[in-house]
């Protein structure tokens, strides 16, 4: 199958004004079209700064990023993007804001006042999928945190992403709702088959989401590890507690352990 992503041998300096620190090394990554794999790390192992590099926010050092068979140059347009806070604006509606990609990513901003009715039944419907009918005209603060999630994946997804990049973004929220919220991306990703890169600090979350899970060392990162999970799917969160899961989960933790003492 094609790679949608293919990171290679990146290294990646923040430089301030003290002496620089490097963040990435020598860091290689594929991801299959349509494939969900999960980024996992000890703190501090550069995991946030791989978003960043996918997503042409900032450039590497030296190696190449390839999307969908073009170099990364700049800020990727096909890619949606999802973090720990939904960061949605206050003094816009929730269907306000889940429209926002649309009014700034090209070709659709050319098109957003002509086709406005259309984009909105879009919104309208996604919103829907995800649990939030009768919420489009809400403003954000009148939702809860896990409602504002939902909101925020639904912007991510609006512009029909070939790639949907997540940092964290479930990390805030209780055990019952990012479980939740797990099932909903789960369902999203199934029916739509985008290809995703979750970065995570929960093993359970990597485990029952993701195709296959990369683990990071310690800075400066690159990858350690690549556990294929063949759990079948579609996973039922009842699955989380078989031995199976857990043996997957037990073994990203021990690895995480040890690159964390190296």
């Amino acid at each position: 199958m094609t790679a949608s992503v293919d990171i290679g041998h990146v290294t990646l300096t923040y430089r301030g004004v003290s002496e620089g620190v490097l963040a990435l090394q020598d860091t290689s990554l594929s991801v299959r079209r349509g494939e969900f794999a999960a980024v996992v790390g000890p703190s501090g192992c550069g995991k946030s700064s791989l978003m960043k590099l996918v997503t042409g926010l900032i450039p590497p050092d030296c190696g190449d990023i390839v999307i969908f068979g073009d170099k990364v140059c700049g800020p990727v347009k096909i890619a949606g993007m999802a973090f720990q806070n939904p960061n949605l604006l206050p003094w816009r509606k929730v269907i306000d804001n889940v429209l926002l990609p649309l009014e700034i990513v090209k070709p659709h901003r050319q098109k957003f006042r002509q086709h406005k009715e259309q984009y909105r039944a879009q919104a309208n419907a996604l919103l829907n999928t995800v649990g939030l009918d009768g919420f489009a005209e809400r403003y954000p603060w009148e939702l809860s945190g896990g409602m504002q999630q939902r909101a925020s994946l639904c912007r991510a997804l609006i512009h029909q992403p070939a790639l949907l990049m997540l940092d964290e973004p479930f990390a805030a929220l209780d055990a019952f709702t990012r479980e939740e919220l797990w099932c909903v991306l789960r369902d999203l990703w199934h029916r739509i088959g985008f290809t995703v890169i979750l970065v995570t600090h929960d093993l359970r979350e990597a485990a029952f989401l993701a195709d296959s899970i990369h683990v990071m060392s310690a800075r400066p990162g690159h990858i350690v590890m690549t556990k294929i999970v063949d759990l079948p799917r579609p996973r039922e969160l009842d699955i989380c507690f078989e031995p199976r899961f857990t043996d997957i989960v037990h073994e990203l933790r021990a690895k995480i352990a040890q690159v964390r003492k190296a």
